[in-house]
């Protein structure tokens, strides 16, 4: 039986994370992956059909074996192992609601990346703290375990903030849009032209998601439809609050305007709660700044001027 020191046992491992490493940048190189034929035309078609893009994008993310191999692991990871790990369908949302492009399948070889990144930090700090005594292999294997570990997380928090950052811009910008929409009906234009106008003119996250339900329109899904997928995708209270009162106004015949004007309302006093309560969570944290920072320095300059006097006077 051959012994195998620790040194031999660190390049071992080192040199198959370098393979593995340079196995995935190789996958990724469009001189070895050439787009194929669906990736090509689905620019074409993303507009007029939302599930025929999701699904061309999988099959791309597919024909990447690191990354489809990376994504079943993690999938596998999700339900009996490891249930912090966001699942599938969480990720979508998150990705449909940050405005990514990226499929679930890029998403975890995103991971990936971060693990491998975090775990390379880790094993750097130990062997710059070598000298000082960090313990034996087992410990340091946790470490790296736990680096790796830290780099998921961490991706899926950022992607978190940034889906929670567009809903929060989007619930901003809902008042604006449904009051310009509400305007354009009572001058007699059409729901859908309306819908158009507001995609044209506007610049926000809102009005780009209303652009998309439009070219879905345009391209024959009905506007029921549309509008359903739109606060489904997105699942933001508000939004979903103001579609079903409009797709009900539709069924009805109700005075689409002045349903509007009503939801306009609802909006603005829903944004003034938000508004106050955030205020609320803000003012224990406004306190830290004044008591370790303002009130020391008033202090100091309240009694540094009196000691002063004094270590002249004697």
């Amino acid at each position: 039986m051959v012994r195998m020191s620790s040194l031999q046992a660190w390049a071992i491992l080192l040199g198959l994370s370098l393979g593995f490493g340079i196995w995935i940048l190789l996958s990724r190189m469009p001189i070895f992956v050439g787009p194929k034929l669906a990736r090509r035309i689905e620019p074409y078609f993303a507009s007029a059909s939302s599930g025929m893009a999701a699904a061309t994008r999988t099959r791309s993310a597919n024909d990447r074996l690191p990354a489809s191999l990376i994504g079943q692991l993690f999938g596998r990871l999700n339900r009996p192992v490891i249930p912090r790990f966001k699942a599938d369908s969480v990720v979508e949302l998150r990705l449909r609601q940050s405005g990514s492009s990226a499929t679930v399948q890029d998403f975890r070889f995103e991971q990936l990346i971060w693990m491998l990144a975090f775990s390379g930090v880790s094993l750097v700090l130990q062997f710059l703290l070598g000298p000082i005594h960090l313990g034996n292999a087992l410990v340091r294997i946790l470490l790296i375990a736990f680096g790796g570990l830290l780099g998921i997380l961490c991706r899926a928090k950022l992607l978190e903030r940034s889906a929670s950052r567009r809903l929060s811009r989007m619930k901003s910008e809902l008042p604006v849009v449904l009051e310009f929409l509400a305007l354009c009906l009572s001058a007699g234009e059409s729901i859908l032209d309306s819908l158009k106008r507001i995609a044209d003119l506007g610049k926000g996250e809102l009005a780009a998601e209303l652009g998309k339900t439009v070219r879905k329109v345009n391209a024959g899904m009905p506007l029921a439809v549309a509008l359903r997928e739109l606060e489904t995708s997105l699942q933001l209270v508000p939004l979903t609050r103001c579609v079903d009162q409009l797709l009900s106004a539709l069924d009805r015949g109700t005075p689409l305007a002045e349903v509007l004007k009503a939801q306009v309302q609802d909006s603005k006093e829903q944004f003034k709660r938000d508004l106050l309560e955030t205020a609320g969570k803000k003012e224990v944290a406004m306190m830290f700044p004044l008591v370790f920072g303002v009130l020391p320095v008033s202090v100091i300059f309240a009694i540094f001027p009196g000691v002063f006097v004094l270590q002249l006077g004697f």
